[in-house]
């Protein structure tokens, strides 16, 4: 039996009741809204963990980057949606062989986006599944509603495209107006739309406001971090991540070291601190070097001795899964699970 006390540190730690409540809670939402649940692996890039989603009822999974679907392809995934613009002759083609082995669905936002996709599938002798992405407040990708109804055609009439649904991100309610004009000029045009896949996570707790919705993608909720909780999605009893760091150095009575830095929390930002720790929750992580945690202890009444070891709640999750190796699954204390991240660093 190991204890997560004697782990090496810094080590991640994912309180597996947590993590399972969270699971029990987004399922049982989309199951109680008739939407189709797609968790998004980004977070944990762990098929192990991805395996849990899919026993609790989700239909398959969202990856970011075409490494992450080779990856869980491997692991006996068969349905992958990939939210992402595939450009470029190699990454073309590899989505193309990729799609020989599963249900592979992309987006797009352009016709040049889909010129390249036929393409690669052409070559490859299969058929790419595309949904148009759908334009939202956030300005980042997407297409006008009027461009979205060119592009379903676009994708209709070649000979190794399939026209999958619609795609959205982020799903708030704010963009249903938006949708809905997507959705009549594509019915207009007398095309049927099979699917609205929208994400978010946001949209966690407000995706039966956008019943025009019929599958949802959603990653953070899994563990949860400062960054969600901040926002209101969640509460630091929601957070299944911590991250376990030992106090290296005291060099002044308000300040405290840690051996964890950007390297172990990446840089993010929130409340103007890079982490919540759970056993001083007046302390702030105010800065970080790669290998070191500078902590402020002047709001603590009691403080940390050199050797101590603390739980720090991080901003952004899904960044520290990538940071590490492997994520220690603990109940009570005692170490449970040990799961590779297996998708570690694939961002190609």
């Amino acid at each position: 039996m190991t204890l997560a006390r004697d782990l090496d540190t810094p080590a991640v730690l994912i309180d597996i009741p947590t993590m399972l409540r969270n699971i029990e809670r987004m399922q049982g939402y989309c199951d109680r809204h008739g939407i189709a649940f797609r968790p998004h692996i980004k977070t944990h890039k762990s098929p192990e963990i991805a395996g849990i989603q899919r026993e609790a009822g989700a239909v398959g999974i969202a990856c970011q980057k075409l490494g992450e679907v080779e990856v869980f392809l491997d692991a006996g995934f068969d349905d992958i949606q990939l939210p992402f613009n595939i450009v470029g002759p190699q990454k073309t083609a590899r989505l193309a062989n990729l799609s020989k082995r599963g249900r592979i669905t992309v987006s797009a936002d352009h016709s040049d986006v889909l010129e390249g996709l036929e393409a690669a599938a052409a070559d490859a002798g299969v058929r790419i599944r595309v949904m148009p992405d759908l334009e939202t407040e956030i300005e980042r990708t997407g297409a006008a509603p009027e461009q979205v109804v060119a592009l379903a055609q676009q994708i209709i009439a070649s000979p190794h495209l399939e026209f999958a649904g619609l795609f959205l991100y982020p799903a708030n309610p704010v963009v249903r107006p938006r949708l809905q004009e997507a959705l009549k000029r594509l019915d207009d045009a007398g095309i049927e739309v099979p699917e609205v896949s929208g994400g978010g996570t946001g949209a966690s707790t407000t995706a039966h406001e956008v019943p025009e919705m019929t599958e949802l993608r959603v990653g953070t909720y899994i563990f949860n971090d400062m960054n969600v909780v901040t926002g209101g999605g969640a509460t630091l009893e929601d957070c299944a991540m911590s991250v376990l760091a030992t106090v290296v150095s005291r060099p002044t009575a308000d300040r405290a070291i840690l051996d964890s830095g950007s390297k172990t929390f990446a840089a993010d930002r929130v409340n103007d601190g890079h982490g919540h720790i759970r056993e001083y929750p007046e302390a702030r992580l105010y800065k970080l070097n790669e290998e070191h945690g500078f902590v402020d202890l002047s709001d603590c009444e009691a403080r940390p001795r050199i050797g101590e070891q603390v739980h720090v709640v991080p901003v952004h999750t899904c960044v520290v899964s990538n940071l590490h190796f492997q994520l220690h699954g603990v109940r009570d204390g005692v170490v449970e699970q040990e799961w590779p991240v297996a998708a570690r660093g694939l961002v190609r």
